[in-house]
């Protein structure tokens, strides 16, 4: 695994600048193969991507989470999520990016599939997600005078379908809760260097402390503070295991101004001290 000071946060895999389209499609081999077929950890702040492998196989890392997708089957990643991969070699298939906007513009709208999407789903490949991303690729390729109509709308049926696969049915009376809880979480990414609490976030939404922490306990069974701080500490073991920031600089950049508190509270909530959680991915290195 390479460790680095800071998660790289990228448009395609390397680059730092906007590609030049509303959507982006390639091969596998064409981007991978160029890396030695490794992709190192890093992640997108305002894109999703879905992998479809059609031949070979991939050991990916998901934040912490370790997995092994093959042929026939297809991976999702949402915003946010820290993602990093091994391919085989000569693997084929296609990587589809897909801008927020376009996973917000998905309609009807939908906070089913929009909750859906901001999770890693993964599945086996259907015969018709399969024939979607291969006219998705043919038409991407195509410059027709409507061709951003076309891609768009088949990117669209491309992630009501993915979103079927990762949907939970819930309630119609929990719709409100969700949607409060899509967004304090993307409150959260914004202003965790803010060391926000609970207050501020509901006062960012506009609503009391106490609704927020009665919508978190509905929706999480939890508190609005122990959500937070529990998302907090996710973050925090992202950059504990892929860069080389010190513990009390880690802290500092999640708005602890004592690095003996930040790490008394990362214990509280994982169960090890941080330098005991990031030597598990030193070993592994």
């Amino acid at each position: 695994m390479s460790i680095t000071s800071n998660i790289p946060v990228f448009e395609l895999f390397g680059e730092t600048s906007g590609f030049p389209d509303v959507l982006h499609c390639e091969r596998i081999r064409d981007r991978a193969s160029e890396h030695g077929w490794i992709i190192s950890p890093h992640r997108h702040s305002r894109m999703s991507q879905l992998f479809l492998i059609e031949k070979g196989e991939a050991d990916a890392l998901l934040d912490t989470q370790a997995l092994t997708f093959k042929a026939d089957t297809f991976l999702y990643i949402p915003p946010h999520c820290v993602h990093s991969f091994s391919f085989a070699a000569d693997t084929e298939g296609y990587v589809l990016t897909f801008p927020v906007d376009i996973i917000k513009s998905l309609g009807p709208v939908s906070q089913d599939a929009i909750q859906s999407l901001s999770n890693v789903i993964e599945g086996r490949t259907s015969q018709a997600l399969k024939d979607l991303i291969h006219l998705f690729a043919q038409r991407y390729n195509h410059k027709g005078v409507f061709r951003s109509q076309v891609t768009i709308g088949l990117a669209h049926a491309t992630l009501a379908i993915v979103a079927e696969v990762g949907h939970e049915p819930q309630s119609n009376s929990t719709d409100n809760k969700r949607g409060h809880i899509q967004q304090l979480d993307s409150l959260i990414a914004e202003h965790l260097a803010r060391g926000w609490g609970a207050g501020d976030y509901a006062q960012a939404l506009s609503i009391s402390t106490g609704h927020l922490s009665r919508i978190c306990r509905a929706s999480q069974g939890v508190s609005a503070s122990t959500y937070i701080e529990s998302a907090t500490m996710n973050e925090a073991a992202r950059l504990l295991a892929f860069t080389q920031m010190s513990v009390a600089d880690v802290g500092y950049k999640l708005g602890f101004a004592d690095p003996s508190y930040f790490s008394r509270r990362f214990k509280t909530v994982r169960a090890q001290t941080p330098s005991q959680y990031r030597l598990q991915f030193l070993d592994n290195a």
